[in-house]
């Protein structure tokens, strides 16, 4: 049976702050007022829930800034008794705005509604502490009319007395929902008439406004299992998330594509022009803001780097200088959206604060009973659709299914076992690109899950994404066949498989060549994964993968481009054939350039890896050559000191070949190569 929460204080923030002591009385008054008529113009905003309580809020602080106006303008030298009331009312006006706040915020309203009698009390112990502001008030001392003085009075017995309580439709609505979370937990399908009075009460119209909803609990989701905090409010939260994710499937006709797709992020990559990357990074860090958020004074900062500062005791912008009358963080949404923008075309690596971190193994399981019972009557629902639903409907669920699975290991486990993956991989062949694009990329998810894995090979379906590899109808359909073939290629069996398919290795390939970035990194590590069978790899060279490889060295500007290019060719080196290719194509010259310029560890590493490997199987004309680069030596000894602790040992080792085989030995024609290869298989490197 599922509980009401009562919720934790954390999910309705209050980070009010006292002004501080040495701010003027007239100062403090003027941001008291501005701050009252911030919190009236919350009155155009939607209320999904305690509506009445929000209007009786607005009522008493427009009667209270009435007051507060003539009292401006008749102050002279108030009392310390006035500045303290002046104080603790600023006080009560900043949680009133974050209460208000967390009532409107877009996609919270269905967690709003189940905590609705807490919200309620909120309001009541904000009007109270009105009451208790003015009381300390010297009516009696200050130059003020009648009228004004009988204001104070009434509102201070209008704040005493006031009742704040649930809305009696909020009462209903709660009890409507939480029925229906029963009907999850036994598997029977609750009335959609039902669901539709509850969607209609918290406002919430179309897919995307429950899209939101479920994002938003997904978050609140991760953030209590990550602290451990009561497990009664995770379950409601899951079941909330369950209940939201059947509606969002089943009640909602039109999909928006696009607005899930950019998730909320920045998508204009002509704003970007003329943008110095300097005005991405952190003030204090100096590095790429992650999760960039602004201070009061209207200057950005990465939250993990402003929050140090905070905590070291600071209470100024770092920038500025000048003192905070608030420590409020508000995240800045559109500049992280141009930050990820201007990361993903330009290959930079954010480091994602600690925040952030998905870990997905949290949702190995529902969370909650009635979260399990929706997942699984909606997969059936899914199912029924692939089956007997049109072209139009078939690419809803699809789409359905790619969201459903991106980040949930639970789903994918309730809709393969429902048997999607079949009627999935008929979709491959349609002619609609979008409805394509959403089945791959839902096989894709699918493919992350071991059983997932099987279903896909046992049903032919290695043929099919293939097919779409190489003849998909959007770039964005062979992008995710790749990633595909990526996860299959985890299975030894599979890696045999994708290498017997005469398309595939090419289709990887050319894939390479002529995608997009995010294409050809799908396909390098696709690549990759497939080289893992040792079968595979003269396939990959008769491809012609290498010189596509060494151009992408040569010219790419993208960090991880670069990484997965040199990753596939040191293990390609691995075997004689691969080293030959590679050194008929001249690269030594341009891998110790690599060496010496990377920034990236992961890059140095697997090039320190591919030198090994060349110098191994490569013989004594690899070794004289290295012995000429001068720079060699410094970049390996630097790998030795602070690079991986593999790219150590393959620094260490290449350096002992360098004296051992050179140094030592001579350089006279008498000197044994490191592998006894015939002569002609070594090849000019320079």
């Amino acid at each position: 049976m599922i509980q009401k929460s009562n919720g934790s204080s954390r999910r309705i923030p209050n980070p009010a702050i006292h002004p501080c002591d040495c701010i003027s009385p007239i100062t403090l008054l003027t941001s008291l007022i501005d701050l009252g008529r911030d919190i009236c113009s919350y009155k155009s905003k939607f209320f999904s829930v305690n509506k009445r309580n929000a209007r009786q809020t607005f009522r008493k602080i427009t009667n209270l800034l009435l007051f507060l106006q003539e009292f401006r303008n008749a102050m002279s030298d108030p009392p310390d008794s006035v500045v303290l009331c002046l104080s603790e009312l600023h006080l009560t006006f900043q949680k009133f705005r974050y209460l208000l706040e967390a009532c409107i915020r877009d996609g919270a309203r269905a967690w709003m509604l189940v905590n609705s009698d807490r919200v309620a009390n909120q309001f009541r112990i904000l009007i109270q502490g009105i009451a208790t502001g003015l009381d300390v008030f010297p009516l009696s001392t200050v130059d003020l009319s009648n009228e004004a003085k009988e204001l104070v009075e009434l509102i201070i017995r209008q704040a005493r007395k006031a009742t704040f309580e649930s809305d009696t439709e909020d009462k209903k609505a709660v009890k409507d929902l939480m029925r229906i979370l029963n009907h999850f937990e036994k598997e029977t399908v609750p009335n959609p008439v039902e669901i539709k009075r509850i969607l209609d009460h918290l406002g919430i119209h179309t897919w995307s406004d429950c899209d939101k909803e479920v994002k938003f609990l997904d978050s609140e989701v991760e953030i209590e299992f990550s602290n451990g905090e009561k497990k009664r409010e995770l379950e409601l939260l899951n079941s909330l998330m369950g209940f939201m994710s059947y509606c969002r499937c089943v009640i909602f006709d039109t999909v928006y594509f696009e607005s899930h797709r950019l998730n909320g992020q920045f998508n204009s990559s002509k704003a970007l022009k003329g943008i110095n990357s300097d005005d991405l990074k952190c003030p204090i860090s100096l590095e790429m803001m992650s999760d960039p958020v602004t201070l009061s004074t209207g200057h950005t900062y990465d939250r993990r780097s402003i929050l140090k500062w905070f905590n070291s005791g600071n209470t100024t912008c770092p920038k500025t200088g000048e003192k905070l009358t608030s420590t409020a963080l508000v995240p800045n949404l559109v500049l992280k959206g141009m930050i990820q923008q201007y990361c993903a075309e330009n290959g930079v690596a954010v480091v994602v604060s600690s925040r952030k971190n998905r870990d997905i193994s949290r949702t190995v399981m529902a969370g909650s009973l009635a979260g399990e019972g929706a997942v699984k009557m909606l997969a059936g629902f899914l199912v029924n659709k692939l089956v007997n639903g049109s072209v139009e409907e078939m690419n809803k669920v699809a789409f359905e299914i790619r969201v459903l699975t991106k980040t949930s290991i639970f789903n994918r486990s309730c809709l393969v076992e429902a048997g999607v993956v079949p009627h999935l991989l008929k979709l491959l062949s349609c002619k609609d690109s979008n409805t394509q694009e959403n089945s791959t990329a839902a096989l894709l998810n699918l493919s992350k899950h071991s059983k997932g894995k099987v279903v896909i090979v046992e049903s032919e379906g290695l043929d099919l994404i293939v097919h779409v590899l190489r003849k998909g109808l959007k770039i964005e359909a062979q992008q995710h066949a790749a990633a595909t073939l990526f996860y299959l290629a985890s299975v030894e069996e599979n890696r045999i498989l994708i290498g017997e398919n005469p398309e595939a290795i090419p289709g990887l390939v050319e894939l390479v060549k002529n995608g997009n970035d995010r294409s050809r990194r799908n396909a390098l590590v696709a690549i990759f994964g497939i080289l893992m069978h040792p079968g595979n790899h003269w396939k990959v060279l008769a491809a012609g993968v290498v010189p596509l490889l060494l151009n992408l060295l040569k010219d790419s500007e993208r960090e991880d481009l670069v990484t997965d290019s040199l990753a596939v060719l040191a293990t390609l080196a691995e075997k004689v054939d691969g080293t030959v290719a590679i050194l008929r194509r001249g690269a030594l010259q341009l891998l110790v350039e690599i060496l010496n310029t990377s920034i990236s560890r992961t890059g140095k590493e697997y090039c320190v890896s591919l030198l090994l490997a060349l110098c191994v199987n490569g013989g004594l004309d690899v070794v004289a050559c290295l012995v000429k680069c001068p720079s060699l030596m410094g970049s390996l000894y630097s790998q030795i000191s602070e690079g991986t602790s593999r790219a150590s040992k393959k620094a260490s080792a290449i350096i002992r070949i360098l004296h051992v085989e050179f140094y030592e030995k001579g350089s006279s024609a008498s000197v044994t190569p490191v592998l006894r290869l015939p002569r002609e298989r070594f090849v000019h490197v320079w």
